[in-house]
C-alpha cells in the first residue's frame, strides 16, 4: 500500500479528520478493510470521507438514520465497528 499515492493519501485523509472520534471511526475502518476494497468501493470510501464528521458519527452510534445514498455493503461493514482501536 505505501507505493500506490492514492491509498497513501486516503489513508492520511481517514486519519486526519479533525476529531479524534472520527479519527478512529474513518481510520479504523480503512486500516481494517482497504486491502480489501475494488475499485467502485475505494470511489465510496473518498466520498463518504466529504461528510461531516458529525454525521459519520451520528451513523455509527445509530443516533441518526443513515441516508438511503449510503447504505450498501459498505455502510454495513462500516456500522459494524468491529475495527475500533481505542488506546489508552
Amino acid at each position: 500500500m505505501n507505493d500506490d499515492p492514492q491509498m497513501r493519501r486516503i489513508k492520511f485523509r481517514a486519519w486526519h479528520r479533525g476529531t479524534r472520534e472520527a479519527d478512529y471511526t474513518v481510520g479504523g475502518f480503512f486500516e481494517r478493510y482497504h486491502g480489501e476494497w475494488n475499485a467502485d468501493e475505494i470511489a465510496w470510501f473518498e466520498r463518504f470521507m466529504e461528510e461531516q464528521d458529525a454525521d459519520i458519527i451520528g451513523w455509527a452510534l445509530g443516533t441518526i438514520p443513515v441516508p438511503d445514498e449510503w447504505k450498501g455493503p459498505m455502510m454495513d461493514r462500516f456500522l459494524k465497528l468491529d475495527f475500533v482501536k481505542i488506546e489508552n
